[in-house]
């Protein structure tokens, strides 16, 4: 009985071995086939290059004409803000205004209180201080001063009493390439906006103010006559959004969705709201 037993499970395991060979064979191996599909490694590299975000938080200086500033409604609007409003409306993400103290803007950057600096800022002796989008304004620093002030020349600067505003490309320029300029003033007072230097120019606290070509000519229109544009300019350079260093996810999120609005006509249409400040003449995209 025990011989007996051994053998029926011997046959028993044979012929499962059989069955399952014969199953083998009888599957066909599936073949390689070319297809567009996405790997499992490509759509996590897809998958990484997605912040995954649902806001966008924008730091500005609120009182940064056309670039970001507080309309008569007390809203924040601007060429920048009108920029960053359509990128978050085509990403589907909730844009917040956040506007910061100027020279706090690094330390609103690196704290994560603000997404990027997008508000006219100068790439130029910032380019390794963050990662930067591409350039898409050409700006120029001038100086202000009144009609009837008799200077016409940045010569005729020398003796007077020079406004600027803190951490601008103005003041760069003025302790840079054009210091030997500087040290012909009698005084170079730094203030922490724009607007109280103009204010300080029409009390005659000052003679001239080193400003932003674009901020110029926003505030002369709401300022009237009073008020001239050197022809020499003080320096050129260009505006980009700054994002924190590193941070090319978002940088590219954002930079993408504005060259899609530059393709489709969008980008200048913005632009062309803010014409009488020479906005069209001064954007390097959508040309």
């Amino acid at each position: 009985m025990k011989k007996k037993a051994i053998s029926v499970i011997l046959t028993a395991c044979m012929a499962f071995t059989l069955l399952a060979g014969c199953g083998e064979k009888n599957t066909p191996a599936t073949p390689y086939v070319e297809t567009d599909e996405i790997s499992v490694d490509e759509e996590a590299e897809k998958d990484a290059k997605d912040s995954g975000r649902t806001t966008l938080t924008v730091g500005f200086d609120a009182e940064f004409p056309p670039y970001g500033y507080m309309d008569d409604s007390g809203n924040y609007v601007g060429f920048d803000l009108d920029l960053a409003e359509e990128v978050c409306k085509r990403k589907g993400w909730e844009l917040k205004k956040q506007p910061i103290d100027w020279d706090a803007k690094d330390m609103e950057l690196s704290s994560g209180a603000i997404d990027c600096i997008w508000n006219g800022f100068t790439i130029q002796g910032r380019e390794d201080q963050y990662t930067w989008s591409i350039p898409y304004v050409d700006n120029s620093q001038v100086f202000v001063v009144k009609t009837d002030s008799g200077i016409s020349t940045q010569a005729d600067l020398d003796g007077k009493k020079v406004g600027v505003q803190k951490d601008s490309s103005a003041l760069a320029a003025l302790e840079g390439d054009a210091s030997a300029l500087a040290a012909t003033f009698a005084e170079l007072t730094q203030y922490a906006d724009y607007n109280t230097g103009f204010m300080d120019l029409e009390a005659g606290a000052i003679d001239a103010l080193a400003i932003d070509i674009g901020v110029a000519a926003y505030q002369i229109k709401n300022r009237g006559d009073g008020y001239k544009i050197l022809d020499e300019q003080l320096a050129s350079e260009q505006y980009g959004i700054g994002f924190l260093k590193g941070n090319t996810v978002l940088k590219d999120e954002v930079e993408a969705v504005l060259l899609e609005m530059v393709d489709d006509g969008t980008f200048m249409s913005i632009a062309e709201k803010y014409s009488d400040f020479g906005m069209t003449d001064s954007v390097c995209l959508g040309k």
